[in-house]
């Protein structure tokens, strides 16, 4: 199935879609040689944390209250006025340090318009110039290299017209980007909607491969939000794998990433956009810092029960959830303590986990399912749309010491190593059927050969 025009997605789309995510299309599906299963990256299980409602000074539990307030005003009576209107750089700082020493990572949002109080791109009332650019400034060295940045649209409150770059003057939930905006709404003015709050990230310099929904946006539109994300990635930032982050399940569903409209496999542009779902609600203090968290609702003291363990053991990625007035707990720091005894947990429980952004995770599902495998006797073809780091297969082929990858003619020598927590990158490792090898998995024709 192709990935649809925008006008024909919406003249197309069946009735029911918008409101169920298993009747999301998966798209082309290539054929699989029998004796060949792709595992996890190195054969170990994916961890990372998505960090919602956060953005550059701005706390918008602060901003947001009021504003969600009058909408609804029994749903929200805290006293806005008594939490602080800043989450400091100084924060920031000691959570990006911390994660980096301990390699954690994952997405971070910058919502780009928070709260309508002044935009990312050019001013912040309230706060200087210069407290800005040191900000953005901050994000792009510290964060960057371990955590995807998304837009959480463009305020996170009221919806924008992008024509005029003003919130609606209608303050019902119909104009709320949390609430009831997006239902009905055309691919067209989904993507027209995604690309406005990814251009202004693009002017702050601050580079995106997906996007993340606030609230219920998009829930009852899908099917149009899929493929809005890969319209408007691929239009402002070119992205070769757009994904978004819209579901998190506590429940039995599987958490595995949703591979959606794959098309073009074996042609000179293949495209996917991936879903993301997170396993956890947020148990750290919730989205305005009130919250008082659960480190054992994520896994217990003696490292068996929570929500996490049971995730690891089906070998999905235990992706965890949190705000980032949470993590902040207004000053207290009380989510960020319990985020980094959740990390001790995990690290002093597992051997066997990976620290990855959303992008990765996004990459790796997409080569998962639509890289096309053949196999004979002694070889293992790879066709692959998409390039992919730490691609790891196992297979019952008989393997040797002259292990090979060929691309383009040119042989690679693999290395054997002892376990298969040993194995990296070009690295192989026998099991009792055969081997496990990884690798990385060129775009294109590519042989395994032994």
């Amino acid at each position: 199935m192709k990935l649809y025009s925008r006008r024909r997605f919406s003249r197309t789309a069946v009735a029911g879609l918008a409101t169920s995510l298993a009747a999301q299309v998966p798209g082309q599906r290539p054929a699989r040689a029998t004796g060949v299963e792709v595992l996890n990256p190195r054969n170990r299980v994916p961890v990372s944390l998505i960090i919602d409602d956060s953005t550059c000074l701005v706390n918008l539990a602060h901003f947001c209250i009021p504003q969600f307030a009058e909408v609804f005003p029994d749903r929200y009576r805290q006293d806005w006025k008594s939490l602080p209107r800043e989450i400091p750089d100084t924060f920031v700082r000691r959570f990006g340090e911390w994660c980096r020493e301990h390699g954690v990572k994952g997405k971070y949002s910058i919502v780009p318009y928070p709260a309508c109080v002044g935009w990312l791109d050019r001013d912040l009332p309230g706060w200087s110039k210069r407290e800005l650019d040191d900000s953005l400034r901050l994000v792009r060295t510290l964060l960057l290299p371990d955590w995807d940045i998304h837009p959480e649209m463009v305020s996170h409150t009221w919806v924008v017209d992008t024509k005029t770059g003003r919130p609606y003057a209608e303050r019902s939930a119909r104009f709320m980007e949390n609430f009831g905006w997006s239902e009905g709404k055309s691919v067209d003015q989904l993507a027209d909607y995604l690309a406005y709050a990814l251009r202004i990230l693009r002017n702050a310099e601050l580079p995106c491969e997906g996007i993340t929904t606030p609230g219920g946006f998009g829930n009852r539109a899908l099917p149009e939000l899929a493929q809005a994300t890969f319209e408007s990635c691929r239009d402002v930032f070119r992205a070769e794998i757009p994904h978004y982050f819209r579901h998190a399940f506590t429940d039995d569903r599987s958490v595995a990433p949703r591979v959606e409209y794959a098309s073009g496999l074996e042609g000179p542009d293949p495209r996917c956009v991936v879903s993301i779902i997170g396993c956890t609600s947020d148990w750290f203090g919730g989205w305005d810092g009130l919250g008082t968290g659960s480190v054992d609702q994520f896994i217990t003291a003696d490292l068996a029960g929570g929500r996490l363990p049971e995730v690891i053991r089906r070998g999905e990625p235990a992706v965890l959830v949190c705000h980032w007035a949470g993590i902040y707990g207004n000053g207290q720091e009380t989510g960020f303590r319990i985020f980094q005894e959740v990390v001790r947990r995990l690290h002093a429980a597992y051997e066997n986990l990976i620290w990855m952004k959303l992008s990765d995770i996004a990459r790796y599902w997409a080569a998962r399912e639509l890289t096309r495998i053949e196999r004979d006797a002694s070889t293992l073809t790879f066709q692959a749309p998409f390039a992919c780091p730490r691609f790891t297969v196992r297979t019952s082929g008989q393997p040797s010491a002259a292990l090979k990858l060929r691309v383009e003619g040119q042989p690679r020598p693999l290395r054997e190593v002892k376990r298969p927590l040993d194995l990296e990158t070009g690295a192989w490792t026998r099991h009792p059927e055969g081997m496990i090898v990884c690798l990385d998995l060129p775009k294109g024709l590519s042989h395994l050969e032994w």
